[in-house]
Formats: structure tokens, C-alpha cells, sequence
């Protein structure tokens, strides 16, 4: 099962090797790494997909909240929330597919940043299984020259926070 887990980490040197670390001596793959800073800057927001069972993911978990620089955890795949990722793809074509370029960017609701006769410099922002279906749409039109993507964020619905389920699970 794919799982979603945000974490807020000290922002110290070594910290995230740290944290990656336990993935990987688990036999974890991440399939997808975020980090960004928070409004802290002594912390930042790190968010992992990686795939496991529910059991398995939890007992990760368990030990990422005893290192001494996770701060916070949350398993955002166990309740509702919201996930989104951003999508910069440059795509070269011929002149006579411009209109389906524009047609198609402004059906996904993506932004051209970029355009000129033989390529489109396209940004999308939303959910994960649009973004895909997106890039397989521009690939039938034209040949792909980059694409960059910034891998899962997400953030809980409701009163949930990192700090509340660090907190429900060190009092277990």
C-alpha cells in the first residue's frame, strides 16, 4: 500500500540522513522526497512516499518518532487529506500542434510559461493521478524535453497536525 507520511524535522546538519537512513536499513524504497522549510526556520517539513504494509509503515513510524530530530509525524495515507504536486514539463512540437498544446493546458487548468514555435514550457500544480494523466496527453502531441517534478505535499484535513499525532504517539 502507498503511504504518505510527513514528518517536521529539525533542520540540523545530518538530520535527514538520519531520518533516510532508517528507510533504508529497513529495505524501504522512497519513491518520492520533499523537503522545504516551515515558518520555523530552525525546522523543516519533510514529505516521504514509500509503499508497505499497514503494520509494517507503522512500526516505521514508531522508530522515525524516537530520533531525536523528528520533532513531528504523521501518516497521511490513515485519514483525509489533501495531496498535490507541481509539474514543470517543456515539450518541443510543430507548428500545427500549438492550438492542442493551448487547448489541452487550459482543459487541465495548466499554466504556459514559456512558448515558442517549436516548443511549450508548461506548469501544472494538482493531484497526482492528473499530473500523470497530463504528461501521457502531452506526450501524444509532442516529444518531451524535460520534465521536473517536485514529488508529493500534503497536509491533513481538519484539526490533525504533525505535532498532535507525535504527541498521541509517545503517550501510548
Amino acid at each position: 500500500m502507498r503511504h504518505v507520511i510527513s514528518v517536521i524535522l529539525q533542520n540540523e546538519v545530518g538530520a535527514l540522513t538520519r531520518m533516510t537512513g532508517l528507510f533504508s536499513t529497513r529495505g524501504y524504497n522512497i519513491e518520492s522526497l520533499n523537503v522545504a522549510p516551515t515558518e520555523d526556520k530552525n525546522l523543516s517539513r519533510v514529505t516521504l512516499v514509500i509503499s508497505g504494509s499497514n503494520d509494517a509503515i507503522e512500526q516505521l513510524n514508531s522508530q522515525l518518532s524516537k530520533l531525536v530530530d523528528v520533532v513531528g509525524i504523521n501518516n497521511m495515507s490513515l485519514g483525509e487529506h489533501f495531496e498535490r504536486e507541481l509539474l514543470i514539463i517543456k515539450v518541443k512540437i510543430d507548428a500545427k500542434s500549438t492550438n492542442k498544446i493551448q487547448e489541452l493546458s487550459q482543459n487541465f487548468n495548466a499554466e504556459i510559461l514559456d512558448r515558442s514555435p517549436n516548443s511549450f514550457t508548461i506548469q501544472m500544480t494538482g493531484e497526482i493521478k492528473i499530473i500523470d494523466e497530463f504528461v501521457h496527453e502531452i506526450e501524444k502531441i509532442g516529444e518531451l524535453q524535460a520534465v521536473a517534478r517536485s514529488g508529493s505535499v500534503s497536509v491533513s484535513k481538519g484539526e490533525i497536525t504533525l505535532t498532535s499525532y507525535a504527541n498521541k504517539s509517545l503517550s501510548k
